[in-house]
């Protein structure tokens, strides 16, 4: 039998080749746990870009068995902004199982609670739906989502507390992976180090405050507020303050206080 290890290296992604293996891999093992369940990877919820293999072929057909129909209708941007599941990947970074009553996780998410889950199977295109959000770099939210095609079956309680912590572990090994070979372009500078000033002003100009503004917080003077974030702006490689600020956020530098 197969030990914990042994399943991340199989689904684990160091080149282009590895990607339809590790989909096969990641597949098998969910399918082992929640056989007459449907599974669909995302490597970002913000791209209509489906997986693919490195000869093109896209994975949610050739290795998840969904038709080209609905494969392309998970592809439709619309699902991304207005599904409540997709909705919650961005302001929740562990699994969790939801359905027209709510949001699920093993420790409450407030932010959840807002989200408005009704219409849901039309929204959600399923009945209930587990999610497991995958946080990368750059602020990049990838996601392994899966359910019963059975659409009568709404409570996934039983079978996410059996196995959604394990998938979690496989799913971020394999789309972290994918992301990673992937990539053909590098938006941000590599190893960026603002300075404890740079991050302060960083962060007020962030929520909205202006030079003189944050002059007067920090009890300095408005040319050495402009200059931390001009300095900021050169290293970050930005074209103006708007830029400077995104891209620090990217990086994790303006990360909101508890």
């Amino acid at each position: 039998m197969s030990t914990v290890s042994d399943v991340i290296q199989k689904v684990s992604v160091r080149s282009q080749e590895d990607v339809r293996p590790a989909a096969i891999a990641l597949h098998a093992e969910c399918t082992a746990r929640l056989p007459g369940w449907w599974f669909i990877p995302t490597a970002n919820i913000a791209s209509k870009a489906p997986m693919v293999a490195a000869d093109g072929d896209v994975l949610a057909l050739s290795v998840f068995g969904f038709s080209e129909e609905i494969e392309q209708g998970w592809e439709d941007s619309r699902i991304a902004l207005h599904s409540p599941v997709h909705r919650a990947c961005r302001y929740e970074s562990e699994p969790f199982w939801a359905n027209e009553s709510g949001f699920h996780t093993a420790q409450h998410n407030p932010y959840l609670d807002d989200i408005d889950t009704n219409n849901f199977v039309k929204r959600a295109q399923c009945s209930a739906a587990v999610a497991i959000p995958i946080h990368l770099p750059f602020g990049v939210i990838g996601a392994l989502l899966f359910g019963p095609l059975d659409q009568e079956k709404t409570d996934l309680s039983k079978e996410f507390a059996a196995h959604a912590d394990e998938l979690s572990v496989y799913a971020h090994r394999m789309i972290a992976g994918y992301q990673k070979v992937t990539r053909k372009r590098q938006w941000l500078p590599a190893d960026c180090q603002l300075t404890k000033r740079e991050v302060e002003c960083l962060r007020w100009a962030s929520i909205g405050k202006t030079d003189k503004e944050i002059s007067m917080i920090l009890s300095r003077s408005h040319a050495t507020v402009r200059f931390h974030i001009q300095n900021a702006g050169e290293k970050l490689d930005a074209v103006n303050r708007s830029q400077t600020i995104f891209k620090a956020g990217q990086l994790g530098y303006l990360g909101l206080a508890a």
